[in-house]
């Protein structure tokens, strides 16, 4: 979940302030991972899941301040956009009692809030890009009530200077001009935290980033965009586009984008933090009151203020996490590539595969990434956005092969293992890799179904691509109310 701030009137004065604390904040955390002060004894996991609100026709619902007070819950909170939400589950220690409970616990906080949002005339979506999104649903007005959106959104336009174009090649190209950054708010993820020590991090992260194409390829769930038929993960290109605060002149001289891949593999978790600081202007420069240099001389644990809160306007595909957690510091590789949905049950399955292939991948004697560039992680990454499963990824030992192949053969056998040595209990690790596995042999992601069952109501119907779209729409949610994995649905409405 995003920091809340207050609105606030941005000088000069307020940028170099903030500049020397983050600066300063990033030579305490250097020393910091000097003294190895950062707990780990258990790592745990955690989870975040941005859904979207329709209304009964399936259309967008801007009414998630209402839903929110309804749900009256605050694991809860609001997103981008009117019609997004978020919860945030409490995290828990990987392999133990409650890693067995986690998909319960989540399509419990799923049902609970649908019913409050039935009660306002709402459903949840749990989809990457809600397919019944118009272009007249996005636009400033439509931001969420929050000092933050408010201040992104400006401070991005004026970094920029000029509007924004987003254009996206696919079976029904689309190119459009926006002077908002709300197309964002159409990019609706899961992301999967995992507390790492310092000393491994660097190895984490690499893993992380090595098999991001993997996890889009057999995850993806965003066909459609205003309309048009685009990725199947269309999801990965919009929000890499829709928060570019440089406009074609600065692209042209190799200014870093803020959403962003990276650019070369690691030693350690201050790689990233040092390149955030290096490469990238403050985009909300406030400042806390905290000293972090005296609270570390003090004794105490500071809370990096500045440098999370800068960190938090970075958009790392995998982003570095730096929290206090009762008293302690501790750090996560956040895995943010993975769109919202299908089912709970999926959502599920695919942080069992993620988890399990990182651990394994991280702890290899000749790691992934000695043996394949870092230029070819990232071009996998954009093809499995593209093409799905059938995306043609490379992987060392094995060159070009489909995804599926890929996911079959080589990193289902690497989950499997991993997954036993994190202590998760065999019929729950085989029953979700097993979702995985079917998904990969029948080719059916969500964004395939959705492909498929709008193709079905067109051709039967005869309706517009606005109604198929819609009938689609109310289906899937449906379907996923019942949380049976994605594999399993039926082609049509």
């Amino acid at each position: 979940m995003g920091r809340d701030v207050a609105p606030a009137t941005i000088s000069g004065e307020d940028r170099r302030r903030y500049r020397d604390k983050v600066r300063a904040c990033l030579d305490v955390l250097a020393r910091m991972l000097g003294e190895s002060q950062f707990d780990f004894q258990h790592p745990h996991i955690g989870l975040e899941i941005e859904l979207n609100l329709i209304d009964s026709l399936g259309d967008p619902l801007m009414r998630n301040a209402d839903v929110l007070k309804a749900i009256a819950d605050p694991a809860w909170a609001t997103e981008l956009g009117q019609f997004n939400l978020e919860i945030n589950i409490p995290p828990r220690e990987l392999g133990g009692e409650s890693t067995g409970e986690l998909e319960a616990e989540v399509c419990d906080h799923l049902a609970h809030a649908d019913a409050r949002a039935r009660e306002l005339g709402g459903r949840l979506a749990m989809i990457g890009i809600l397919p019944t999104l118009r272009r007249s649903d996005i636009g400033e007005e439509t931001l969420s009530a929050n000092a933050r959106y408010k201040m992104l959104n400006d401070q991005i336009f004026a970094a920029r200077g000029e509007e924004m174009q987003i254009a996206i090649d696919g079976p029904e190209a689309l190119r459009m001009h926006t002077d908002s950054i709300t197309p964002e708010a159409a990019c609706t993820s899961v992301q999967f935290h995992l507390q790492v020590s310092p000393d491994e991090f660097g190895a984490y992260w690499n893993a992380a980033q090595a098999v991001s194409a993997a996890q889009v390829a057999m995850g993806a769930n965003s066909p459609y965009l205003f309309g048009h038929r685009l990725w199947q993960e269309t999801r990965i290109t919009l929000f890499e586009q829709s928060t570019d605060t440089r406009p074609d002149e600065l692209k042209a001289q190799g200014v870093r984008p803020r959403v962003w891949f990276g650019e070369r593999w690691i030693t350690s978790v201050f790689d990233l933090f040092e390149e955030n600081t290096r490469y990238f202007p403050a985009l909300l420069p406030l400042c806390d009151e905290e000293d972090p240099r005296a609270v570390l001389e003090e004794g105490g644990i500071p809370e990096l203020g500045e440098l999370t809160l800068h960190n938090g306007t970075i958009y790392r595909w995998n982003r570095p996490i730096y929290a206090v957690v009762k008293g302690r510091p501790h750090l996560r590789v956040e895995n943010r590539v993975l769109p919202g949905g299908p089912s709970v049950a999926d959502v599920i399955a695919n942080g069992a595969f993620y988890y399990g292939v990182v651990r394994m991948l991280a702890e290899e004697e000749r790691p992934v990434w000695t043996r394949m560039s870092f230029s070819a992680a990232e071009e996998n990454l954009h093809r499995a956005a593209r093409d799905g499963l059938e995306a043609s990824l490379y992987w060392p030992g094995m060159g070009e092969v489909p995804a599926s192949e890929l996911v079959l053969k080589t990193l289902l056998p690497l989950a499997h293992e991993g997954l036993t040595r994190w202590g998760v209990e065999p019929s729950r690790r085989d029953r979700l890799l097993g979702i995985v596995e079917r998904r990969c042999v029948t080719g059916q992601t969500g964004a395939a179904w959705q492909i498929g069952t709008v193709e079905a109501i067109e051709q039967s119907s005869g309706v517009s691509r606005h109604d198929a779209l819609r009938v689609m729409t109310r289906a899937y949610v449906e379907r996923m109310r019942d949380n049976a994995p994605v594999h399993t649905w039926p082609i049509g409405p």
